[in-house]
């Protein structure tokens, strides 16, 4: 007997083979203009806060190693973003043309957008857990939380918003509608990790309470050793509150892009995901920092590849002398210091906007994987998105119906759009 379906060839679903795969789409969102410039302004706002807090308060002045993270950011922080971009791409950095040796830009290092940024915004939080501090420098380490999250409530919640809709439903939204999202929903985004930062706070309260039982003497040290197991609960529930805030809190800005919901649903969700498939979890986070650190290798040379060029052709005329005297590092006097110190705010710009990819990257792919661990634990299919009705995302409802003159039931003239 012939078979009937010999000779036909099957389509393969790879999105359902490997849903995973759709980590892949995050590079091309995360190097659009519009999530590129939020990124550029969110990292130059939070490190220019961090700087005036570490003034405010002469936390580098005291020249204690803890606060060595936060000195570059108190000098300058402009200048320590644009060193992780060169004036010249890697391809010619060998080149004889111009010495640019001993520009800040040669002194960068390799970044993964997906565990740098997250190590960078934790850093507050994890000094105040390790460094040796007084209290001056904890408040500085409170303030300097509270400034990250309320700066990337909203350009975070923005860049999270259009990717989801973008990773989700496949359309585009407006910058209208992006910041609108961002505003409408900025408590929800900003409170989000202070839910469980006030529940480790309120935990640590009667350890504390042990501890000053034990200060008292030699029998408040016997007294804390018999209540020490209850101060070992608590500081279980300690930890689980911050493993899952350290290790999901990216999941929450997902969550609240995605589905539209409050800061106690994403905090749910968010821990459910990070405990109940922990190991999908870092499968997917390893697969976006490997794809996102090539994307970063090609935006760094990209943006160097830029400011490059146009030194050298700018060298055919005012001569490669000229061009290095106006170059980071060149020296050059009169109305020409003014000038040069243009063409390097320029250049900065261009440097700062390559630098924003970490961190559009990091929010378009902490989308990716929220919608990833959803489909995993909620059996949630991956193209669910919560729309708003405005031009940006029209939603299309079921037509009106009404009934003619015989009482039959008819689609209303209007809804079909006749």
């Amino acid at each position: 007997m012939k078979e009937q379906n010999s000779g036909i060839l099957r389509a393969v679903a790879w999105s359902e083979i490997c849903p995973w795969l759709c980590i892949f789409r995050t590079f091309r969102l995360a190097i659009g203009f519009r999530v590129l410039l939020m990124g550029a302004v969110g990292i130059l706002l939070t490190t220019t806060g961090w700087g005036l807090l570490g003034n405010m308060f002469s936390i580098t002045q005291d020249n204690a190693p803890a606060t060595n993270w936060l000195r570059p950011y108190v000098e300058c922080p402009w200048i320590e973003l644009t060193m992780l971009v060169p004036d010249q791409p890697i391809i010619l950095s060998n080149s004889q043309q111009m010495d640019v040796s001993q520009t800040l830009g040669m002194e960068t290092q390799p970044r993964d957008p997906v565990f740098f940024p997250m190590h960078f915004l934790n850093q507050p939080l994890r000094e105040g857990l390790v460094a040796e501090i007084n209290l001056k420098y904890l408040i500085c380490l409170i303030l300097c939380g509270l400034w990250s999250m309320a700066v990337w409530a909203f350009f975070g919640a923005a860049i999270c918003r259009i990717a989801a809709v973008q990773l989700a439903a496949s359309e585009r939204i407006s910058w209208f509608s992006a910041i609108r999202h961002a505003v409408t929903k900025y408590l929800s985004y900003f409170s989000a990790p202070l839910i469980p930062l006030t529940g480790a706070a309120l935990a640590a309260v009667p350890i504390a309470v042990v501890g000053l039982i034990m200060y008292l003497g030699n029998f408040g040290v016997f007294v804390g050793a018999l209540a020490w197991p209850i101060a070992l609960v608590f500081g279980l529930i300690i930890t689980l509150l911050f493993l899952g805030l350290i290790f999901g809190w990216p999941l929450m800005w997902g969550t609240i892009s995605t589905e539209g919901t409050d800061s106690f649903d994403a905090l749910s969700r968010s821990y459910a995901y990070v405990f109940q498939a922990p190991l999908h979890y870092l499968f997917y986070a390893f697969v976006a920092a490997v794809l996102g650190a090539l994307g970063w290798i090609l935006v760094q040379n990209f943006a160097a590849g830029v400011i490059w060029l146009t030194y050298w052709s700018a060298s055919w005329g005012a001569t490669d002398l000229k061009i290095q005297a106006v170059m980071p590092g060149g020296e050059i006097g009169g109305i020409g210091y003014a000038g040069a110190w243009l063409i390097r705010f320029w250049t900065g710009c261009v440097k700062i906007l390559a630098v924003g990819y970490l961190f559009s990257y990091f929010w378009t792919a902490s989308v990716a994987i929220y919608l990833l661990m959803r489909r995993v634990v909620d059996a949630t299919e991956m193209d669910e998105v919560f729309l708003d009705a405005d031009e940006g995302e029209k939603v299309s409802g079921l037509p009106k119906i009404v009934t003619d003159e015989s009482g039959a039931p008819k689609v209303s003239e209007e809804s079909s759009g006749a």
